[in-house]
């Protein structure tokens, strides 16, 4: 039996409670999500020799475990739901509850490869990363009720909409200073943002949305990181069959940002982007096509100035 699976524990997250077993062996614990329910998991899994722990993402309820057993010096591994239902597949287990979904987690955490685990992620991050998903839900909100307004014909109706439109703009734009002045007073934040926001057509919710949604940047290939947001097209081959490539996966949030500022950039803002984009659609490719690769463009020019360590320049070479 390897090292890694001996030493490897999985955990199946609800809303109150967190089933535990490990990898290899019959031993398992059921605790409370909470502060004593980490304590009991902390002391368990020391009592059992385990250094790696894989959790699945379940709607934020894994956060704080995971937040406590990086914090005592384990290695947590945090496994996409897509995964965990490829490997039960792999694996053809049929049988589903909390036991067995714990035990099938730390099965797949003990069989990762120790170069494609992420390092244990900024701490500082997370409670602002959730003030930017505020901010980005306000946006929403605004969208929608422009929406409706465009609905109604009566004038009370209509600036009661205003109203609200009106009020959660300057919610949102108060709430963006608010969050930018929490990141500039870390020095190394306040560059990145700086580094960030020198890319013409970049503003400050996207360069929030790079340092806080993708820390990573600047120490990766171009293509690793146009993986990471979702931006790098895969082929769909297989023998005489070529089909057409397609985006996939990625991190939501991030994508999402990074498209409308590329979509925005592409059209009048970014050089670069705004030569690749008419070449694009000079060869017929459909306007969608043309700001994807934009976004997969404005993502290496990020990657590469944070690399670099070096602002904007009218004449930079595209990385």
């Amino acid at each position: 039996m390897s090292k890694s699976i001996t030493e490897t524990a999985g955990i199946d997250v609800s809303k109150r409670k967190l089933d535990v077993a490990l990898a290899a062996g019959p031993d398992r614990l059921q605790a409370s999500n909470d502060p004593a329910g980490y304590q009991q998991i902390e002391s368990w899994l020391r009592e059992h020799g385990v250094e790696r722990v894989g959790l699945e993402a379940s709607g934020h309820y894994e956060a704080a475990v995971a937040a406590h057993l990086r914090r005592v010096g384990f290695c947590v591994v945090l496994l996409d739901p897509a995964q965990v239902k490829g490997f039960r597949r792999f694996k053809k287990k049929r049988a589903k509850n909390d036991k067995i979904d714990a035990r099938l987690i730390a099965v797949a955490t003990a069989d990762m490869e120790p170069d494609s685990i992420r390092p244990a992620p900024d701490e500082r991050l997370a409670p602002w990363a959730e003030h930017l998903t505020l901010i980005e839900q306000i946006g929403e909100d605004i969208s929608r009720l422009k929406t409706r307004r465009d609905r109604y014909s009566l004038p009370a109706h209509k600036r009661y909409l205003e109203t609200e439109i009106t009020r959660l703009s300057r919610r949102r734009d108060r709430e963006i200073v608010r969050l930018l002045a929490k990141l500039r007073r870390h020095p190394d934040l306040a560059l990145k943002l700086d580094l960030l926001e020198s890319i013409p057509g970049l503003g400050p919710l996207t360069a929030l949305s790079f340092v806080l949604r993708m820390p990573e940047l600047g120490r990766m290939t171009r293509a690793e990181a146009a993986a990471l947001v979702g931006v790098a097209p895969f082929d769909d081959e297989s023998g005489e069959h070529t089909g057409e490539r397609h985006i996939a996966g990625g991190r939501k949030r991030l994508r999402r940002s990074i498209y409308q500022a590329a979509f925005s950039a592409s059209q009048r803002w970014n050089p670069i982007l705004l030569a690749l984009y008419k070449r694009l659609i000079a060869k017929g490719k459909h306007h969608k096509v043309a700001t994807v690769a934009c976004a997969r463009k404005l993502v290496e020019i990020a990657n590469a100035i944070l690399a670099r360590a070096t602002p904007w320049q009218d004449k930079a070479v595209t990385p």
